[in-house]
């Protein structure tokens, strides 16, 4: 006990000395930090230059990436140079230029004192009560700018000075889907089936080049295949009026007017650049497979998506975009060859702008039907849309062609929690071919309530009705055919259509319904859609049921009708006490006319990152449809995404396959990917091959560090981060997250800077001693001259290193105190991948 409190005797007695000094330094000339405790034993002739710490709050002036935000909202990651501050401040003051202030929004012209200095920069205290503070440790700019100094904006608001028009790309999107049947009956014939769609395309600055082609082939047709170009257009942005000038082939809006294919010129304004808070709706199919069938969707006459589902319920919610609208047109093509048809509306919202806003659209060329059978006719087409105070918008517009006519009117009004509804009449004249010119009127009202903040749930109930005289502008062209025997043409009455997707909250579930009904002038037929769900979850395990009723033409022309009723019962329960990402389920489904069945099945998620997706599934039905199962499997990688399936039943074996994928073609070579959409980014980190994007299954960077992500929202700013536990063992990057706001259909740079070689602690030694603590070594061979902190005993790491080198070692602006070391990396690599060398500064 003695001998113990010897020892512990002379550290307080160093502790009580040490006390008071630091009091009365503190009082005299502040905190300061003696840098002698860092010198080494022995020679003390070694010292770092650490005046620049000698207050608590200073940090070392230079180039800092930071985080910038801007009123507690992430703005963008910047590299931010940074300068003393004043004395009494004792901080770093940020060097902000005019033009990033500008793009954040702030009206920096309200300022006049807002100018740039010698260096470039503007003193953002110009702006009264704004202020600038920089967190060293979280590397984070926080500006604070009074509201009225900002530029009033929507939630989502993106300044169009941060849009990015990509790169110059040789872009390609392909899909195929194949599927041979082998019949085991009398009955039936062994018969297959493929699909084919290109989505080629070029970037040149704001100009996209496009085209959207499908080849379709049935071995029952006559045709060997079928070739369809659904559109080809070139397009570009105006980011000043928030519109789209396409050129080529397209199809008009859809806000006023019925939406019409045409061959021409077209300038609309683009909702994408509203954020997101003021956007529209888009659909997603749903329908209830009763054996292993083909689903086959149309629109506008143009099939743009084909695939293979297994018996029970399927939600297709990744339609590719067709440049327009109009009702979906779906088929089902079950075992046995009967098939489902269901119409999916292509619900529009109310007609509404904010006010002050000044929504356009003009286009003239030749209608362009799918039937070519149908004459070419030009066309022109305007509608405006203007908001008004008090939550009114006005609307109107014209369709003008040589046998036709129309002049529309109506407004729009927000009542808030109560929903907003528009309604609008359309009068046209037509000239029907071979017929005397006639008159009628449209009238339609629509509504619409959100019932989340997001705007993702929307109840949408629509209603028109058409006197006997009136025509749209399609229906009116389609009466124009080069055959000379007359065609009958329906002419639509009433139309019905209601779209509702509801949360009822965390324990209720939530609830989706779609109706559709619509009837005609001079004929008894009705088309009529209806299909509902609801779904609910409890301790993980999920269920539904789900109905629908379907009475319409089997064909887009007319002719044969059918009625189907579908219902079905579904529950899905995970298995993970005993298989990972492995769920069981188990579906009964009855439909009239048709049978009764039921299935059970297993699915799956598979591989480290979840790239493969299966499904195995056996069932039986009634009425002497005996047993039926399929299996299928779906694999996401870095060049593109396969599936394959195999399905049975009393009448068939079927063997489906489909790949899906993506190319570009730029400056530096050639990138495979998954299919990309409209709009992607292009990774670039050379060296860093097999590194995963985070939340994109599959997406890998090739064996040059290159890789596409796909899907990117446009005119909105989205984060490429790279997973850091997937890199290679020689690599690392400086930064793992790339901000980028692309422009409708660009493909954008997102670099990332990659050091590729050894990683290695190097002890560090000068005439004898270790380096100083605080030395700054820089490897000559890193072209970014990548700075490292020396620690104690003189070691630093050291990543990115070539076989051999030559650091430069800085403790001090002069000449004795820096100092250079050669290295040279040992043959054998280390087991724990980090390199231990000694290195001898001269």
């Amino acid at each position: 006990m003695n001998s113990a409190k010897k020892r512990d005797f002379p550290c307080l007695f160093s502790m009580a000395a040490f006390i008071p000094i630091l009091f009365i330094t503190k009082s005299l000339a502040g905190e300061t930090f003696n840098p002698d405790f860092l010198k080494n034993s022995g020679d003390n002739s070694f010292s770092t230059d650490l005046s620049v710490f000698e207050n608590s709050r200073a940090q070392a002036p230079g180039n800092y990436l930071v985080d910038i935000w801007l009123n507690n909202r992430f703005i963008e990651s910047q590299s931010v140079t940074f300068a003393a501050a004043p004395q009494e401040d004792s901080g770093l003051t940020p060097c902000l230029k005019l033009t990033m202030l500008q793009s954040y929004g702030i009206r920096t012209k309200a300022f006049p004192d807002m100018k740039e200095d010698d260096r470039g920069c503007v003193n953002i205290a110009a702006i009264p009560q704004a202020t600038a503070t920089f967190n060293f440790n979280s590397q984070r700019l926080i500006l604070s700018i009074p509201q009225a100094a900002l530029l009033a904006s929507a939630r989502g608001y993106v300044s169009p000075s941060q849009f990015d028009e990509g790169i110059t790309a040789l872009l390609l999107n392909y899909r195929f889907a194949g599927a041979k049947n082998y019949a085991l009956n009398e009955t039936a014939r062994d018969n297959d089936s493929y699909y084919l769609n290109l989505r080629p395309g070029l970037n040149i600055g704001a100009w996209r080049l496009r085209n959207y082609t499908i080849w379709n082939r049935h071995s029952t047709s006559s045709h060997s295949g079928k070739w369809d170009s659904v559109y080809t257009y070139l397009q570009r942005n105006i980011v000043p009026i928030r519109s789209q000038l396409t050129l080529g082939e397209s199809t008009s809006p859809s806000d006023i007017f019925e939406s019409v294919p045409f061959r021409g010129a077209q300038l609309a304004s683009d909702d994408e650049m509203l954020p997101e808070s003021l956007r529209g709706y888009a659909p997603v199919v749903r329908g209830t497979a009763r054996s292993n069938a083909q689903v086959i969707v149309r629109q506008n006459g143009y099939i743009i998506y084909q695939s293979y589902v297994a018996p029970g319920v399927f939600e297709i919610n990744d339609l590719y975009a067709t440049g327009g609208s109009g009702d979906l047109y779906v088929t089902i093509k079950e075992a046995d060859g009967s098939e489902q048809n269901l119409v999916v509306p292509y619900a529009s919202l109310p007609v509404l702008v904010r006010e002050g806003h000044l929504k356009h659209s003009f286009t003239s060329g030749q209608y362009r039907p799918h039937d070519s059978s149908v004459d070419s006719q030009s066309f022109s087409q305007a509608t405006l849309i203007y908001g008004l105070p008090g939550n009114i918008t006005l609307y109107g517009g014209g369709q003008f062609a040589a046998s036709y006519q129309s002049l529309a009117f109506g407004f729009g009004k927000n009542f808030g929690q109560f929903g907003a509804f528009s309604t609008d009449i359309i009068n046209a004249w037509a000239t029907p071919k071979d017929k005397s010119k006639v008159n009628g009127q449209s009238l339609r009202v629509r509504y619409s309530k959100n019932f989340a903040e997001t705007g993702t749930n929307f109840a949408i109930a629509g209603y028109r009705y058409s006197t006997r005289d009136y025509y749209s502008l399609t229906e009116l062209m389609d009466t124009y055919r080069g055959d000379p025997t007359p065609a009958w043409h329906e002419q639509a009455r009433n139309r019905t259509e209601l779209t509702l997707n509801q949360n009822l909250g965390t324990t209720a579930g939530s609830i989706s319904i779609s109706l559709l009904r619509e009837d005609f002038w001079q004929t008894d037929r009705r088309l009529e859609s209806f299909s509902s769900s609801y779904n609910n979850s409890y301790n993980g395990i999920s269920y539904g049921v789900n109905y629908s009723f379907n009475r319409n033409s089997s064909n887009l022309s007319g002719g044969h009708y059918s009625k189907d009723q579908v219902i079905s019962c579904n529950v899905s329960v995970p298995l993970d006490r005993w298989l990972s990402d492995t769920w069981a389920s188990y579906t009964v489904t009855n439909s009239k006319p048709g049978n009764t069945g039921q299935s059970l099945g297993l699915s799956g998620m598979a591989l480290e990152h979840n790239n493969l997706t299966w499904n195995v599934r056996e069932g039986y039905a009634s009425q002497g449809v005996g047993n039926s199962g399929n299996l299928d499997a779906g694999y996401r990688g870095t060049y593109g995404e396969a599936t394959a399936g195999y399905g049975y039943d009393r009448t068939m074996r079927r063997l489906n396959y489909g790949i899906e994928g993506g190319l570009a073609v730029h400056k530096d070579g050639v990138t495979l990917s998954q299919a990309f959409g409209d709009t992607a980014a292009l990774v670039m980190a050379p060296g860093a091959s097999g590194v995963q994007v985070l939340n994109h299954t599959g997406v890998k960077t090739d064996f040059r560090g290159y890789t596409i992500v796909p899907n990117i929202t446009p005119y909105r700013q989205s984060d490429i981060v790279l997973d850091t536990t997937t890199l290679p063992e020689e690599v690392d990057l400086e930064l793992t997250t790339k901000s980028v706001v692309p422009t409708r259909g660009a493909l954008v740079h997102a670099p990332f800077s990659a050091q590729v070689g050894a990683r290695a602690i190097m002890t560090l030694r000068y005439k004898g001693q270790p380096v100083p603590f605080g030395a700054i070594a820089v490897d000559q061979a890193q072209s970014d001259k990548q700075g490292y902190i020396v620690g104690n005993d003189g070691q630093v790491y050291l990543n990115g290193l070539k076989s051999t080198g030559d650091l430069l070692v800085q403790w001090g602006t002069s000449n004795d105190k820096k100092c250079h070391v050669t290295y040279q990396l040992p043959d054998k690599k280390s087991e724990i991948g980090i390199q231990m060398l000694n290195g001898i500064c001269q």
